[in-house]
C-alpha cells in the first residue's frame, strides 16, 4: 500500500513528543507505519531500514522493554545527558523518516523531531515529578499512565497513515 502523509509536520511533532516520553516509542511507531506503507523515497536512502518489518518488530520489543525498565528504581532520569541524547536521536530518526517518505526535507524532519523530543523530555519529566508530588501516587503509577498515553497516541498515529 502506498504511503500518504498529508501533514508530516504534525506527525513528526507528535513522534517527537513521544520520543521525549519514551525514547524507543518514536522509532518503533515510525518503523511500524513505514513497514506497512512503503515509500519509494526511502528505498535508496540510509533510512530504508525503517521500512523493514524486522526492524519494526525489533524496535517494538525494545519499546516494550523500555516501558518495563522505566518503572525500575534504578532507571536514570530522562534528563540525564545520555538520555537526552538518545531521545534527540530517536526524534531525529523518526522525523527524518517521515519527512523523507512524504517528499519533505530529511534534515528539516530530523531537526523538528529532535528539537521536539528534547523539549518534551524536559516537559514530561517535570510534569511527571509534579504529578507524583501532588497526586499522592507512586512514580510507577504515573509512569504507567504515561505508558498508556504513549501507546494510545502511537496506535492512533499509526492509524492515520
Amino acid at each position: 500500500m502506498k504511503i500518504v502523509i498529508t501533514k508530516p509536520h504534525w506527525q513528526v511533532i507528535t513522534l517527537g513528543i513521544l520520543a521525549g516520553m519514551r525514547s524507543m516509542s518514536a522509532p518503533a511507531i515510525t518503523s511500524k507505519m513505514l513497514s506497512h506503507h512503503h515509500s519509494k523515497r526511502l528505498e535508496r536512502s540510509s533510512l530504508n531500514f525503517m521500512q523493514s518489518a524486522k526492524t519494526a518488530n525489533i524496535l517494538s520489543v525494545m519499546a516494550l522493554g523500555e516501558f518495563v525498565g522505566d518503572k525500575m528504581p534504578s532507571a536514570p532520569d530522562r534528563i540525564a545527558l545520555p538520555a537526552i541524547i538518545s531521545r534527540s536521536i530517536s526524534g531525529a530518526i523518526a522525523g527524518a523518516s517521515i519527512y523523507k517518505a512524504s517528499r519533505g526535507n530529511l534534515y528539516a524532519g530530523a531537526i523538528l523531531g529532535s528539537v521536539t523530543a528534547v523539549a518534551a523530555t524536559f516537559g514530561s519529566f517535570y510534569l511527571r515529578k509534579t504529578m507524583v508530588k501532588h497526586a499522592n501516587l507512586i512514580d510507577p503509577i504515573i509512569g504507567s499512565i504515561e505508558d498508556a498515553i504513549v501507546l494510545g497516541t502511537g496506535l492512533g498515529l499509526a492509524e492515520t497513515v
